[in-house]
């Protein structure tokens, strides 16, 4: 009977366009920005910022603030995570390969690359959908360089707009409550 029950709810959210959404971040993939998979659940234990980014932008300088404190907490336990987005005024139109140049190339990028992906509407990635359901539809990308943070446990606790610098008090203070504990 519980089979049934499930496979029903499942038919009803398909036939009225919802889908089911993971109740953790850890349930969602990107793929790398040279085509690999890249679930988030080989973060588990860590804090993940992801940045939907755009080369062409008038926050792109962000990427300076986002390597910075990569330098100064992926070994603390957070990775940040940048998901490329030609979303808002077609601000990130190159290739896979053309934004990995540009981000190294300019800004001296080393944290990870997710491939470009879209982050609102319906046509979103499924853990962009899950983050504005979580969070509510206020808390979701209204412009590149909007930011989610991640505890160490997959649970989505904070989202910051586009204006909050990656360096700011206010991330800096959640990312430091939200790195995992040492024993």
């Amino acid at each position: 009977m519980k089979r049934i029950a499930a496979l029903f709810a499942g038919l009803v959210a398909l036939t009225f366009g919802g889908i089911a959404m993971a109740g953790n971040a850890y349930d969602y993939s990107f793929q790398t920005i040279e085509g690999k998979p890249l679930p988030l659940s080989s973060y588990k234990g860590k804090a993940v910022l992801v940045v939907n980014t755009a080369s062409f932008c008038g926050y792109t300088p962000q990427y300076t603030g986002l390597q910075s404190l990569w330098d100064e907490y992926k070994d603390k336990g957070l990775v940040v995570l940048a998901v490329p987005a030609n979303d808002f005024g077609s601000q990130e139109p190159g290739t896979a390969a053309e934004i990995k140049d540009f981000c190294e190339s300019k800004y001296d990028v080393t944290f990870p690359l997710a491939s470009k992906e879209v982050v609102k509407g319906n046509d979103a990635h499924p853990f962009y959908k899950w983050a504005a359901q979580t969070l509510g539809e206020d808390k979701a990308p209204k412009w590149n360089f909007h930011k989610y943070l991640i505890d160490p446990n997959g649970g989505l606790i904070a989202a910051f707009p586009s204006k909050v610098e990656p360096k700011s008090p206010e991330l800096m203070a959640a990312v430091d409550k939200a790195l995992p504990k040492k024993n």
